[in-house]
């Protein structure tokens, strides 16, 4: 019976964050949002599938180099983001990672390597779906799990809480999911917004020292 209520909730037009608003999901929109100009600025995007995101990363004036361990886009890398990147130090403005950190075997060591491959002062933009999302802690109090309403490919589930370890210091957004035009919120996102949006400038002072810990 809940199997079914997750499917039928998938159908319904509320944006959960799922795959099959991948395009217009509030949480994307949000996290592009962020990016600001890229005149003249290199991105890297991690998990670029169908290059859909490369394409509009390259409309903000971002020279794109695009990734992804099954590439559908014409140009893109083969890369697997669970082992170290074949890129530089500091050698991108903007590393775009949105709907892959859940999928990883080890997040931490992927976010480290996003780290090393930015610019001192670039961006880190990140999406994930949310643990702490009430909608998410409710179904699971039935045994319904995250990856059920999500993907059953994740491999973790993350809290807002959880990022921050991970990543350290960061902005933090989400968006109310219930209305017919969403809005950006900060203010209580941890429990309301179905996805964790985050930018991280980075530092290399701290990039460096040492490798973020997973959450247990």
């Amino acid at each position: 019976m809940l199997r079914r209520v997750v499917k039928l909730l998938k159908k319904l037009p509320v944006d959960l964050g799922q795959y099959e608003l991948r395009y217009r999901t509030k949480g994307k929109l949000i996290a592009y949002d962020l990016v600001g100009n890229g005149a003249g600025k290199k991105a890297l995007d991690i998990g670029c599938r169908d290059g859909y995101w490369s394409e509009k990363l390259k409309q903000k004036g971002y020279s794109v180099v695009p990734c992804d361990i099954e590439p559908q886009y014409s140009g893109a890398n083969k890369l697997d983001a669970n082992l170290p990147f074949p890129f530089a130090e500091d050698e991108f403005d903007l590393a775009w990672c949105t709907e892959v950190i859940e999928h990883l075997l080890d997040p931490a060591f992927t976010i480290a390597e996003l780290k090393r491959v930015l610019k001192p002062g670039g961006l880190l933009i990140m999406t994930t779906p949310n643990q702490g999302f009430w909608v998410f802690r409710a179904f699971a109090r039935f045994g319904v799990s995250m990856a059920s309403l999500q993907n059953e490919e994740h491999q973790h589930d993350f809290s807002y809480s959880d990022m921050r370890r991970l990543v350290g210091i960061c902005d933090f957004y989400g968006y109310f999911p219930y209305a017919l035009v969403k809005w950006r919120i900060q203010m209580a996102a941890s429990v309301l917004s179905p996805t964790i949006v985050l930018c991280h400038g980075n530092d290399k002072r701290g990039t460096r020292a040492g490798r973020p810990s997973l959450p247990a």
